[in-house]
């Protein structure tokens, strides 16, 4: 393999030029390093780098692995590994992990070392390199300042216009952040609601300095549902209470409205049992015949409730085990919500060559998060609004 390979003194002023200014990566960091070190003193050159070490990270951020060689990591995490123990085949496992690494660093250490190490070689930002280099993506993203430290975390579908705005407005907030940046780094998410979920969780545990603090309340109405002393199951719009138990929760009370006439069309519910009309007799469907008639009384409160908790099942993820599985980062990768008892548990990202078949392994590509009001409200409102949403029981992981 090496027979027809170039001398190193042939590759030497390659790798000086496409390692400057950056972090090298590795498994077992301090090997590589020194191998070039060496290589390099024997030219004459002193040769000089900051590295990050995906064996020490792995130990931090994913304890109890029976192995932390790369191998054996990348088995127990899902990660695939072409030519194994070849150059190429090695770097792609290890740049995966590396991006499983910074996904479950939820303090930010990380990055937030890098760019303290960046901060002491430049002296003012330059607004337009920063939009430049960054992606039309959609994921979350971090302004830091000169110290590292971050200031505003948000999210977007275009992470580049985004930023752009923050930079090109005129707004109070913006003209904080404008005189205080000095970079921004960003974590691809590929789902909005992978994107929706770490922002929240972040802001609340982070708590920037220009980020207005999340209203306890993301929601202002919820879905209630009582049984009536007719057996009937009734469902009532009313504004939210941390409380009592919903079925889901909306932003404003337009989209509660929208979302229950829909619903009463779709299962064949009943205007006056969802609060939609108000009447002591029958409702106004009834009169057009789109209504059995459990408004008076004629359709078996069996039967209607049948349709009224196939209803309430699909809209309330209460004590169900599933995945959500939506978009990746890349194409052949997959984003996965792991809710369990109907509590969500965290996410994370899987390749889709490689299955998950047991609960152990999902549980080790997933980055745990807080289950709170609004995480529930986030996945509830995401799962209305996506019906290609794949959801998957794990009953039987």
């Amino acid at each position: 393999m090496l027979r027809n390979a170039p001398k190193f003194h042939e590759v030497a002023k390659r790798i000086i030029e496409i390692t400057e200014d950056c972090i090298i990566v590795a498994h077992n960091a301090l090997f590589d390093y020194r191998i070039l070190r060496t290589e390099f003193k024997r030219l004459g050159f002193t040769y000089k780098r900051n590295t990050l070490c995906t064996v020490e990270l792995s130990k931090q951020l994913i304890p109890d692995q029976d192995s932390y060689s790369l191998g054996k990591l990348a088995k127990a995490l899902g990660i695939p590994v072409s030519d194994r123990h070849r150059a190429d085949g090695d770097a792609k496992a290890t740049v995966t992990l590396f991006k499983m690494l910074l996904t479950k660093d939820l303090e930010k250490y990380i990055v937030t070392d890098a760019i303290t190490l960046e901060a002491k070689r430049q002296i003012e930002p330059n607004h337009r390199l920063i939009i430049d280099s960054l992606p039309s993506i959609i994921g979350v993203y971090y302004i830091h300042n000169d110290t590292g430290q971050i200031i505003y975390i948000g999210k977007s579908k275009n992470i580049k216009n985004r930023i752009n705005q923050h930079l090109t407005s005129s707004s109070s907030k913006s003209k904080k952040i404008q005189m205080q940046i000095a970079s921004v780094t960003y974590d691809a998410t590929g789902s909005e609601l992978i994107a929706l979920l770490k922002e929240s969780e972040e802001i609340k545990r982070i708590k920037p300095i220009h980020n207005r603090a999340l209203r306890r309340n993301a929601f202002t109405h919820a879905l209630y549902e009582f049984i009536d002393e007719n057996g009937y199951i009734n469902l009532k719009i009313d504004s939210a209470n941390g409380k009592k138990k919903h079925i889901t929760t909306f932003s404003n009370k337009q989209n509660s409205d929208h979302f229950m006439f829909k619903a009463v069309e779709e299962y064949e519910l009943c205007q006056k049992l969802t609060g939609l009309y108000k009447s002591k007799s029958n409702c106004f469907n009834y009169t057009l015949k789109q209504c059995e008639g459990a408004c008076i009384n004629i359709e078996a409160p069996e039967i209607y409730n049948k349709r009224v908790q196939e209803f309430i099942k699909k809209h309330s993820y209460s004590h169900q085990h599933m995945m959500l599985i939506d978009k990746g980062r890349d194409v052949d990768e997959r984003s996965v919500i792991l809710i369990e008892n109907g509590i969500f548990k965290g996410l994370g990202f899987f390749n889709l060559n490689y299955q998950i078949n047991t609960l152990k392994i999902l549980e080790s590509v997933i980055t745990p998060m807080e289950n709170n009001r609004d995480t529930q409200h986030i996945i509830q409102n995401y799962i209305r609004r996506n019906k290609n949403l794949k959801i998957v029981p794990i009953h039987n992981l």
